[in-house]
């Protein structure tokens, strides 16, 4: 096994198309126990950390630009980001303890195909797009179109995500972002949702619901956002979209959580983060 540190993504490219077997990473916080567990290991291993255009921040014309392989670190303690969408930047603060997290990043968070990783709800929420490497150019594609399945990606080889673009919340918008764990902390989701949602008022004018951990992957939720919008979050409107959290599921039973039990924390998460994305929308905070 051989390591490598592009510095441009041509080069990054290069490697891929020249190595079959390779495998980009940007923190090795999945790889390497992955690695350790048994798997199989890459002809070259790929660090994507010393290209500048996947570790830079930038907002600019309505939307902002995460470089895939940014330590979350930068983006929980970026001010105007995490203000504008405190439901990623919580899922980001989730992943690992503060070390993993100046390692860990979206594009690896993501391309690991966890059902249970804990920034991509908020990151679909927001309808964030995902610019992709691929063989001479690029391609961009919904983050919610990423994961196929656990452990799995709709990236075909020597493809690699180079950053994320997310546009600007409309006035009066906001998120959050709730999991369960079993342990206080550094633990995965039993139970993920984010929600995100528009305010006129009182009224919901615009509502996003999506799940964690409880699917091969993610799962937005129309029926919850068809409750929410038009509703003032009364307690029917909560028990519907409770309601429509629990239907959506589709979890396994291991040691961490039932069938049972993971159905009925999705309903509660989905409405408590229903309640504190309405809060954040109407305060501004």
């Amino acid at each position: 096994m051989k390591y490598a540190a592009p510095t441009t993504v041509d080069e990054a490219r290069s490697l891929l198309a020249d190595n079959p077997g390779s495998r980009v990473f940007a923190g090795a916080t999945d790889l390497i126990p992955q690695m350790r567990s048994g798997q199989s290991e890459p002809s070259v291993m790929v660090d994507l950390k010393r290209i500048d255009q996947l570790m830079t921040v930038s907002h600019d014309g309505g939307h902002w630009t995460i470089g895939a392989a940014t330590p979350t670190s930068d983006l929980t303690r970026n001010a105007a980001f995490s203000g504008m969408f405190p439901g990623i930047s919580e899922g980001a603060g989730l992943i690992g303890s503060d070390q993993i997290q100046n390692r860990s990043s979206l594009g690896g968070n993501l391309c690991n195909g966890s059902p249970a990783a804990d920034s991509v709800p908020a990151l679909i929420a927001a309808e964030a797009r995902a610019v992709i490497a691929s063989g001479d150019g690029s391609r961009t594609i919904a983050v919610a179109d990423v994961v196929t399945g656990p452990g799995q990606t709709s990236l075909a080889d020597g493809e690699f995500i180079v950053e994320f673009e997310i546009d600007d919340v409309p006035a009066n918008t906001g998120d959050a972002y709730l999991r369960m764990i079993p342990r206080t902390e550094m633990d995965i989701a039993v139970v993920g949702a984010a929600v995100r949602l528009t305010m006129d008022g009182d009224t919901v004018s615009d509502a996003r619901v999506v799940l964690a951990a409880v699917a091969p992957t993610a799962v937005r939720v129309p029926d919850a956002e068809a409750a929410l919008v038009g509703s003032t979050l009364d307690d029917n409107t909560l028990a519907a979209v409770s309601a429509a959290a629990a239907a959506a599921c589709n979890p396994i039973d291991d040691k961490r959580g039932t069938i049972e039990y993971r159905t009925q924390v999705a309903g509660v998460l989905a409405k408590r983060a229903a309640v504190i994305a309405a809060n954040r929308a109407q305060n501004g905070a």
